[in-house]
């Protein structure tokens, strides 16, 4: 099953539940993959182009987090902290920082790389072969400290 599909699926358990949270937060989802739809036509979306929104709308709740903790809000805090946890259900399993510098470390042999200007490639490389499983902050936190 396809991961439109399953979201789709939940989508229709959160109806049935009734629950308003997941549901607003999946149609949210939903809304920016047919986004997404209608910038790649006349290609057909993939499950990669639903990982890339995916990701970019944690992205989003991470950064929301932090500015109502900052500005004292709680209550939207918690409310992005709930959406965060139902969007990182349709991620992928995300790699431990111990996977991740073994494979900034072996990249970085790979590609001979010793300067900050090899950042760019270094940092390309990793994120193909991690498929997705590493977040790309760690992943650069660690390859800037790796050529420093």
């Amino acid at each position: 099953m396809s991961l439109k599909e399953t979201i789709m699926v939940e989508l229709k358990t959160a109806m049935k539940e009734k629950n308003a949270d997941k549901l607003s937060c999946l149609r949210f989802l939903q809304a920016q993959i047919k986004n997404k739809e209608i910038e790649n036509r006349p290609n057909e979306i993939t499950d990669e182009d639903i990982l890339q929104v995916i990701k970019k709308l944690v992205k989003q709740r991470k950064e929301g987090i932090d500015q109502f903790t900052d500005a004292g809000r709680v209550d939207l805090a918690d409310k992005e902290k709930a959406e965060l946890a139902i969007l990182e259900t349709f991620l992928p399993e995300q790699m431990s920082e111990e996977q991740v510098t073994s494979l900034v470390e072996s990249v970085i042999k790979e590609l001979g790389a010793t300067t900050m200007k090899d950042m760019g490639n270094v940092m390309k490389v990793v994120l193909e072969k991690s498929g997705g499983s590493a977040d790309n902050k760690m992943v650069s936190q660690l390859v800037r400290k790796q050529l420093q």
